[in-house]
């Protein structure tokens, strides 16, 4: 994980051209909207180059953006010069041990990002963080790859694109008996002189049975709201290729009255 997306930064959005970020932004919002979170904090884990994080800003949000990447915060930082949003925050930290100074209204994390959690009892760590920095009744919302996606599209298969300003072949091979599968990637971007650069890097996901997500929601605290065929509100289906959990902060309140403090008070 910590190696990922060294070399692949320079040209993630380049090759990531064909996600329709605006819509995804809209999704999350009916959702937090139903929620009734129209405004206030919210964190993203797993931020990358900042597109969804920079479009949340827009819709009126406060953000966190938090990634384990240097090279993809750089990616994100300057795209915060580029639109003038100036109060979004980045921090480079780990999902797995993130600390903020005060809760937030929501949780957000997107493009698969929890898939790069491989162990079960990480994963419910970073359930437990995300229940502890939101606020009372506070939403989280996250997708995930599923395991019939891996097994029947991704598994042993080769993705290769070419442009202009870079290229690169993109080998998965997925482990059954592991549920883990491994993005072999090579790379060959253009520097100077039009002389093209060759970089490799490896990626590991997780496929997780939905109950067993479920499972660790629950241990950690969190309650389950919702869990929908992404970019929908119906039900997964046997063929879903990606699922949206909404889950809900609730074990804040206090019969003393005492407050959490909030980092937007």
């Amino acid at each position: 994980m910590e190696e990922s997306y060294k070399s692949f930064a320079r040209v993630y959005d380049m090759f990531m051209d064909n996600i329709d970020y605006p819509a995804w932004r809209d999704y999350l919002l009916t959702i937090l909207e139903k929620n009734n979170i129209n405004e206030g904090l919210i964190l993203e884990l797993g931020c990358g180059t900042g597109s969804m994080t920079e479009l949340l800003a827009e819709a009126g949000y406060d953000m966190i953006g938090i990634d384990n990447s240097e090279d993809m915060l750089e990616m994100a930082l300057e795209k915060r010069v580029e639109s003038g949003h100036d109060d979004i925050l980045y921090l480079q930290q780990d999902m797995r041990e993130f600390e903020l100074y005060g809760t937030v209204r929501a949780v957000i994390s997107v493009c698969d990002s929890i898939n790069y959690i491989l162990e079960e009892e990480e994963l419910l760590e970073v359930f437990r963080l995300v229940n502890n920095y939101l606020d009372p009744g506070g939403i989280f919302i996250f997708d995930m790859n599923t395991p019939y996606k891996y097994e029947n599209l991704m598994g042993d298969s080769t993705i290769a694109e070419n442009r202009e300003e870079g290229s690169f072949i993109w080998e998965n091979y997925f482990d059954e008996e592991t549920q883990v599968n491994e993005y072999a990637l090579t790379l060959f971007i253009r520097e100077k002189d039009e002389l093209y650069r060759r970089y490799e890097e490896y990626h590991y996901q997780k496929a997780y049975d939905m109950n067993t997500v479920m499972e660790l929601l629950e241990r950690s605290g969190l309650e389950l709201v919702a869990v929908y065929d992404a970019f929908s509100t119906e039900e997964p289906r046997v063929d879903s290729e990606r699922i949206c959990f909404v889950a809900r902060e609730c074990r804040k309140g206090h019969k003393d009255g005492t407050k959490t403090n909030r980092m937007d008070d």
